[in-house]
């Protein structure tokens, strides 16, 4: 059956106007969608009638090639992108140690002295005032710490800016930078999915944990800072590995840890004990034993937790001892 002229008409106009909301590319001469680029990506033609819809487009690459990572590396004119965890945004400049020109030729002893003294200054004018010195260290702590927790870059990232907010709020005041440092750095665990106790964290630190817990909570309150209770289950996965035990008994901690929840244990309860007792449980389940003390060293909880919040769950299970 033939299409009336006017409903064709209506149908093509359709089309074209779902093309537009779609961003899908057409021929303005024939309609067709078969648009073919150049090799060297400069024109734009239609395959089914020639036209050439972009002629000499600008190549926004650049205009060197390369082959492989080092050559990219060696080619590139660009240094690395800004950062939040250098305090100047890693927008400064350094003077390389070696003693050498450009062309490779050591430099005179007078040329060294002169050097010397540039490195110098040059390392005295990137902090203009004892503010920015206070972020240097401040930043280099949260770098230090990180990576002994083996923390992402990622994390590090929003670790500065939340310090780079107690900054601006002035929540410094009357308390340590190492203290205010470490509980950001435990807020940006918390906040990307990353889950690392209090003690693990205090373990990298240079101030206690009762410190870290009050200054954190302090911080958190005053930046609104919403998060949720940690999940057990986020720490199944490491200290399973640690213990060298099977994926049997990591999908039996997660079964107990589910279970147990729904019944309400799990809350007020440390998410490390809660975790560390659902893994004791659950290698005794699949005759895995690991004792108390090799769980406890792990999670870095005590014995005694471990009983307490074993004996709870595997009551909620409905198993005898």
């Amino acid at each position: 059956m033939v299409r009336p002229a006017r409903q064709k008409d209506r149908d093509d106009q359709r089309e074209r106007d779902t093309d537009a909301d779609t961003g899908v590319q057409t021929c303005p001469e024939c309609e067709s969608r078969a648009l073919l680029r150049s090799p060297d990506e400069s024109e734009l033609s239609c395959e089914d009638c020639g036209l050439l819809l972009e002629e000499e487009r600008i190549d926004q690459g650049p205009e060197w090639r390369a082959f492989n990572h080092q050559e990219r590396q060696t080619k590139s004119r660009v240094g690395a992108p800004t950062t939040q965890t250098m305090h100047d945004k890693g927008l400064t400049t350094a003077i390389d140690w070696k003693d050498k020109d450009a062309h490779g030729r050591s430099l005179s002893a007078d040329k060294r002295n002169q050097m010397n003294r540039l490195r110098k200054w040059q390392t005295r004018i990137r902090t203009k005032d004892a503010g920015e010195r206070n972020l240097q260290f401040a930043l280099s702590e949260t770098d230090r710490m990180a990576s002994g927790l083996g923390i992402p870059r990622s994390v590090r990232e929003v670790a500065s800016v939340l310090y780079r907010r107690t900054l601006e709020k002035d929540l410094i005041q009357g308390r340590s930078i190492e203290g205010v440092a470490t509980s950001t750095l435990y807020a940006a665990c918390r906040m990307e999915g990353i889950p690392r106790s209090l003690e693990e964290v205090a373990a990298v630190s240079r101030v206690d944990r009762k410190e870290i817990g009050r200054t954190y909570r302090y911080i958190a309150q005053e930046l609104g800072l919403e998060l949720e209770p940690v999940n057990p289950k986020k720490y199944v996965p490491r200290f399973c590995s640690e213990l060298e035990v099977s994926a049997e008994v990591q999908t039996k901690v997660n079964e107990i840890i589910d279970t147990t929840a729904e019944q309400g244990l799990l809350s007020g309860k440390s998410p490390t004990g809660y975790a560390a007792a659902a893994i004791y449980a659950g290698s005794l389940l699949c005759n895995e034993k690991r004792t108390q003390r090799e769980v406890a060293d792990v999670a870095q909880v005590t014995e005694v937790t471990i009983r307490n919040r074993y004996q709870e769950q595997i009551a909620a299970m409905g198993v005898h001892e």
